[in-house]
């Protein structure tokens, strides 16, 4: 039968072991359950009359969209039992990922070597702030800090405005995405070495590597970026350009975009000045193009200029409002917004996959509903082999 047919998803088979907390390890968790994983969530348990475990507040939109797809276990890791039962589940486990500190693991004895000694083809997933061994290896690591230290904020906002963080947490999401992928790069390898490994990565890491042509610029150039606020930090004209009722973005850099834009502004006069004749020209004079540039898109509205430019063949677009952004009919056709049904909530809309697998797509709603804390103990330690009465034991003694 086709796997489009059956529903059956790409790691169907792959199952993970959740001890992450934050924003970039549960990411990296939510890309591998979302294409089929069976990823279990390991919580603490509850305190009595708790109204919230530490991974957040449980109904907000940031938790429900980071841990759809997830079964929760609560487990007590400093306790010998919960201990071995950790173990137990490493040991029949594919992937596990943490981001832990690194004496924190090997205290509660979950690292690497300890599960690796019951499972060798263990894929152990690590996300740190820093790295895991260096200067900075025993430091708290968290978005913003990395967006600093790794350059990011340098080069947001306008010139002369100082840093600026970016308005999503970029080091945490590209961290979890970059394990993601490494992850299922060590889970590739395995099939033909039989072997699993350590793969870690760092929020500092991520940040840099996203800096990419910026960080180029001074890798191979020694040219330090600076803020180029809505510009294009090369390409002119390139950014956002107020209109005769909002702002839209264009993008006319190079001969070919620039002497279109032209056509369709009627100011092909500008195509024979000397002043902007090249684009290197047009670079050394960004200020006054961006003047000449702005009067012309400030004559007509938005919806005008964005229909004339397109048809032209002339990158243009809205700037929206994020709720502007989902009732955009494109991005409605694209169905990123994706349905959730949740036991008490009812059904609700998550961020769905970027990524498109035309013969095992994505199920129409999310599989699984972001779980309540410790709502499949019992199921998970059943398949262990655990009984009713024992595991109403271990919730006595708090284990569970």
């Amino acid at each position: 039968m086709d796997s489009k047919s059956n529903g059956r998803l790409p790691l169907a088979d792959i199952k993970v072991l959740d001890l992450t907390h934050a924003r970039a390890g549960p990411t990296a968790v939510r890309q591998l359950a979302d294409w089929g994983a069976d990823a279990i969530k390991i919580e603490i348990p509850a305190e009595p009359d708790a109204q919230e475990g530490l991974g957040g507040v449980r109904h907000d939109p940031d938790f429900l969209n980071l841990h759809r797809n997830k079964r929760s276990l609560t487990l007590d890791l400093k306790s010998p039992e919960g201990h071995e039962i950790f173990m137990r589940l490493a040991a029949e486990a594919d992937v596990i990922v943490e981001n832990f500190r690194a004496e924190v693991k090997h205290r509660l004895g979950v690292d690497y070597d300890s599960v690796r000694a019951v499972n060798p083809g263990i894929v152990y997933g690590s996300i740190s702030g820093f790295g895991q061994d260096g200067p900075y290896a025993e430091r708290a690591g968290v978005d913003q800090i990395a967006q600093g230290l790794g350059g990011l904020m340098s080069i947001t906002g306008l010139p002369g405005q100082g840093p600026v963080r970016v308005g999503i947490p970029i080091a945490d999401l590209t961290a979890g995405m970059f394990l993601a992928q490494g992850i299922l790069l060590a889970l590739f390898e395995r099939q033909t070495s039989g072997q699993g490994q350590w793969v870690h990565t760092s929020l500092l890491e991520a940040q840099i590597a996203m800096l990419d042509f910026q960080a180029a610029r001074w890798l191979i150039d020694q040219d330090v970026p600076g803020q180029a606020g809505n510009d294009h930090p090369t390409g002119i004209p390139m950014g956002a350009f107020a209109t005769a009722d909002g702002a839209v973005n264009i993008a006319a850099a190079g001969g070919r975009l620039w002497h279109r834009f032209l056509e369709v502004a009627g100011a092909q006069e500008l195509a024979e000045h000397p002043d902007y004749a090249t684009g290197k020209l047009r670079s050394q004079n960004r200020e006054k193009l961006n003047a000449e540039v702005a009067a012309i898109l400030a004559r007509r509205t938005s919806a005008e200029w964005i229909a004339d430019l397109n048809a032209a063949g002339v990158p243009c677009g809205p700037i929206n409002s994020i709720d502007q952004t989902f009732a955009d009919p494109q991005v409605r056709h694209l169905g990123i917004a994706q349905p959730m049904h949740h036991p008490s909530l009812g059904t609700i809309d998550v961020v769905g996959q970027a990524v498109h697998l035309e013969r095992t797509p994505q199920p129409e709603a999310m599989r699984r509903p972001t779980p309540e804390l410790g709502a499949d103990t019992e199921e998970i330690l059943a398949e262990l082999g655990f009984d009713g009465d024992a595991v109403a034991e271990l919730r006595e003694r708090r284990v569970v």
